[in-house]
């Protein structure tokens, strides 16, 4: 994994995403060529504008990709469930050029020839990407881990472990039983406990060791062992450490408050602050520019099913727990709380209008609240802001809840395009961890990364209710 401004990610899929940039732009200079295979493909495009063009076209086929979401690698993904994401990543790929094409004409190269760019492209992405995973499935790109307790929480981390939707692959060589209780995992999994972890490590050529000890306290980790192995080059890490890494979620059930206070994170600092206004002004202006014709026919639309009010305005909390009015399109019945009790949404909520379930589908109802970013009171990405009655009720019911209102809510965050809809206090836990590592690790690369992925979930419709 590779850790840039505080947000790991896979360097399996940079790798990747680096490689096929290359075989973009190489597509683009080859479908070229083919189209021109009687001319002199430097008479037919300037050879200035040919690197541009190259350029542009791989840009945009990244992106399109990247809103399919087929840079969250999955290794056990089939051939044909690649070819299904890539094709409508292409459709969305040609419409982006055409639309390059008007806004910068000086790229422009021609649908046909823009016809053979795709031509090649296809079919070497596709080559690409199983020479890729028949790679990834060899043992050198494996790392050996072992366990550090054999309890709850290492059978927590087992299951994260061989989660075949990771960006990493594992192989667990065994569990060393600590002073714990109870044990969660294989007994045939189980390493000798008198035998020196150092010892271990080098008999079973581990590369990491995973501390999964819940209670450490009475003298239930060795201290000496571990510190041996980190001095000859082995990864030693805390549990809560490889949830944030490999989850991107931030644990609360495991937390410990000193690993919060002490590590890294929580940048709040000026030129974050400044960034962050200025990335939610350029965004939230753009977005509304571009969609200004979607929201006019969905507003109408909404008039229209029941002449009811078009927005509807609910009091949320905000940073500091100061509170405000957010603005969205009405999705309900204007009837829907009658009863003056906050409800959970449900999933195929009855309450929903018709137009309300398909712009709940595809996150419309959200985008009146990018006047509340401009106003201040939000930013494009961070935390969603909940009603007080239910946050006053996670307060008492969650650990650390409170500290997701230390910067400014978002219309979208991590816990919406990683997580689904929230409907209950679990859910609210899950959406909490999540949201704990973005508080912790925001920066303008992460706030990039989920804008694409909201683009995906827009387009699939991930997570609506």
């Amino acid at each position: 994994m590779l850790r840039i401004s505080n947000h790991f990610v896979s360097a399996a899929a940079v790798t990747l995403l680096l490689v096929e940039s290359l075989v973009l732009v190489g597509s683009a200079y080859l479908g070229v060529s083919l189209r021109f295979l009687d001319l002199d493909v430097n008479e037919a495009i300037k050879r200035d504008s040919m690197l541009s063009s190259a350029l542009a076209f791989a840009v945009v086929m990244i992106a399109s990709m990247s809103a399919f979401g087929m840079y969250q690698i999955v290794f056990r993904e089939s051939f044909r469930a690649t070819f299904l994401r890539l094709m409508p990543a292409c459709v969305l790929g040609f419409v982006l050029m055409t639309l390059v094409f008007y806004v910068l004409p000086d790229l422009y190269m021609g649908r046909g020839i823009l016809g053979f760019m795709f031509m090649v492209a296809v079919p070497a992405i596709l080559f690409t990407r199983v020479v890729f995973f028949k790679s990834a499935q060899t043992r050198l790109l494996e790392s050996r881990i072992l366990f550090l307790g054999a309890g709850a929480l290492a059978q927590e981390c087992t299951v994260l472990a061989q989660d075949g939707r990771l960006n990493h692959k594992y192989k667990i060589v065994g569990y060393v039983p600590t002073k714990e209780p109870d044990i969660c995992v294989p007994a045939s999994a189980l390493l000798p406990s008198n035998e020196p972890v150092d010892d271990l490590v080098k008999r079973l050529n581990v590369t990491e060791i995973i501390v999964a000890v819940q209670n450490r306290r009475g003298g239930g980790l060795p201290i000496k062992d571990l510190l041996r192995c980190k001095t000859i080059g082995i990864k030693v890490t805390d549990s809560s450490a490889f949830f944030e890494r490999e989850a991107c979620q931030i644990r609360v059930d495991s937390l410990q408050p000193s690993w919060l206070v002490f590590g890294t994170g929580f940048d709040q600092g000026f030129l974050r602050t400044a960034g962050k206004k200025a990335f939610d002004m350029v965004v939230s202006i753009t977005v509304l520019i571009v969609a200004l014709p979607l929201l006019v026919v969905t507003a109408l639309l909404i008039f229209l099913e029941d002449r009811g009010p078009i927005f509807y305005r609910q009091e949320r909390v905000g940073k500091d727990g100061k509170h405000f009015m957010v603005l969205k399109f009405r999705s309900m019945r204007v009837d829907a709380e009658r009863a003056g009790t906050p409800q959970w949404a449900a999933k195929s909520d009855p309450r929903t209008t018709r137009i309300g379930r398909i712009i709940r589908l595809l996150r419309i109802d959200e985008f009146p609240q990018i006047l509340n970013v401009l106003k201040g009171e939000m930013s494009f990405v961070g935390p969603r802001p909940e009603r007080p009655y239910f946050v006053k009720q996670l307060c008492e019911e969650i650990p650390y809840y409170n500290v997701r209102h230390s910067i400014k809510p978002g219309i979208t965050g991590m816990a919406q395009v990683r997580y689904h809809y929230g409907a209950s206090v679990a859910d609210a836990v899950q959406k909490l961890q999540y949201d704990l590592y973005y508080v912790k690790n925001n920066s303008l690369f992460l706030d990039l990364l989920i804008l694409i992925d909201t683009l995906q979930v827009v387009i699939l419709g991930k997570g609506s209710r």
